[in-house]
């Protein structure tokens, strides 16, 4: 289902800053060799994204989903000095295609990738989060969820990709787990007292949370 006229699409591009160099390699690279490159964030998601972080200025990001390196950067430009982003990637040669990226960009000491299932390596990093953003299997948004919320400071944010999921999520009877872990998540989110949240129509949807 197509979420988003095409037109549109790239007039908002046409009217956006351009990413920088290296971000667009990524990009291009991506989009050429990798068989999953739907996955990645595009570049208007991902100027959204930078902005986002160099308004909220964060010390501590958590990304769940890394991929090839893409959003993570974005999400790096907006750190404060000294600040850490945490990033966590389940695929081996995912990682190391975004690690040599990360090398590349000059944020490689601001970065720190771990390889392995973030179900066991989230409760491993004794932080506190100023901003999280989950992009990766959708069947665990809600335990990603649960597991970043209580380490997310009061006033935090979190942001959630992919909650329309290609549409999946409109029509009246939800098919495919993916869809339907989405849906679950977002419903999750909306009877939840601690956060506020506003969805956005952005590429494949973003769920905005702000921890209370």
């Amino acid at each position: 289902m197509l979420l988003l006229n095409e037109k549109a699409d790239q007039y908002a591009l046409d009217f956006s800053s351009s990413l920088q160099p290296l971000l667009m390699q990524i990009e291009e690279q991506t989009q050429a060799d990798h068989p999953r490159a739907h996955m990645l964030s595009g570049s208007l998601q991902g100027r959204f994204l930078q902005f986002v972080s160099e308004m909220l200025r964060p010390c501590r990001i958590l990304e769940i989903g890394t991929f090839t390196g893409f959003s993570a950067l974005c999400l790096a430009k907006g750190l404060k000095e000294n600040g850490m982003l945490h990033t966590i990637e389940l695929r081996a040669e995912d990682a190391a295609t975004a690690q040599q990226y990360f090398k590349e960009s000059g944020y490689g000491k601001s970065i720190q990738l771990h390889v392995g299932d973030a179900r066991t390596i989230v409760p491993t990093l004794q932080e506190e989060w100023d901003l999280v953003f989950i992009d990766a299997d959708k069947v665990n948004y809600i335990n990603y969820y649960e597991l970043t919320l209580p380490r997310l400071k009061k006033g935090g944010w979190m942001i959630a990709d992919n909650v329309l999921f290609h549409g999946q999520v409109l029509v009246d009877e939800i098919k495919g787990k993916n869809a339907a872990a989405i849906h679950a998540f977002n419903e999750h989110v909306k009877k939840d007292q601690r956060v506020e949240q506003v969805m956005l129509t952005v590429r494949d949807g973003l769920l905005l949370i702000k921890k209370l």
